[in-house]
């Protein structure tokens, strides 16, 4: 019976361990469904936040939920297999969005110096809140698999309210369980100084990092490999290409370059 047991137990560990992110097997004649994570570790990436979105080869889409809403896209995308990751800003104030007009003054914070019209908002206020859901119930209705939320280490940054590392904790966990309420997986953008404090890991679906090779950061993203979640790494120099892909090939991530417009001008995935 022992042995059995363990025979029992291998299976099913090695069928949540594979790539496809639903199994089923069966006990007798009664199927048993394993669901399991749909961004794993393995899938191929691209991301696009300006310009006409270009056709590319890839597992995974990630582009403007307000941009492409009402465009059709998404289930152009979906209908040829392909995941689609809307993406919005959940740490800033952008002066271009429909619903600016929502951001009290007093929820909103210093400029950010490299984005025009861009300001840090107070991710503890209820206000905050109830419109990063409001663009999570959008993503949700536009048929988005998941979302990228961005931004989200304002207390890393002169936002200029006193944002603790407990109050980011606090809003990551609040968008990863607001997302996954509303049937949406959710991508942990950046942050890597709380994936082991905050169990990130647990709480996200995967992640997307942005030039982590360049700070020796990569390997506070092995938590989500470990998970077999998907890591999903944005460099912005192609002249580390070989360096670098040869690095995230030992790593299991999928590595792609870009240039930082994410405008479709440049996109060189690894090998």
């Amino acid at each position: 019976m022992q042995a059995v047991i363990t025979i029992i137990l291998s299976v099913f560990f090695f069928l949540i361990s594979s790539s496809a992110y639903s199994t089923t097997f069966f006990v007798g004649k009664i199927p048993v469904v394993i669901e399991k994570n749909e961004f794993y570790s393995g899938m191929t990436g691209y991301i696009q936040l300006q310009g006409d979105i270009q056709d590319k080869n890839v597992s995974v889409y990630d582009i403007d939920l307000e941009d492409n809403a009402q465009s059709g896209l998404f289930s152009q995308l979906k209908n040829k297999g392909i995941k689609v990751v809307c993406y919005f800003s959940a740490g800033t104030y952008e002066d271009w969005r429909s619903d600016k007009d929502q951001f009290a003054a007093d929820i909103l914070g210093n400029n950010l110096a490299e984005w025009p019209g861009e300001r840090w908002v107070d991710i503890r206020s209820a206000t905050t809140r109830a419109i990063m859901a409001a663009r999570m119930d959008r993503a949700a209705s536009a048929g988005c698999d998941a979302v990228d939320p961005d931004n989200v280490d304002g207390y890393q940054n002169d936002s200029g309210f006193l944002l603790t590392e407990a109050d980011q904790i606090d809003y990551l966990h609040w968008l990863a369980k607001t997302a996954h309420s509303k049937g949406l997986k959710v991508g942990l953008k950046n942050a890597v100084g709380l994936i082991q404090v905050g169990s990130l890991a647990q709480h996200f679906d995967f992640t997307i990092n942005e030039s982590c090779y360049d700070y020796q950061e990569c390997g506070l993203l092995k938590p989500f490999i470990e998970k077999n979640k998907w890591v999903f790494i944005l460099q912005y120099d192609a002249a580390k290409v070989p360096e670098y892909c040869s690095a995230a090939q030992n790593d299991k991530y999928f590595l792609a370059f870009f240039n930082k417009e994410l405008d479709g001008a440049t996109y060189l995935p690894c090998p």
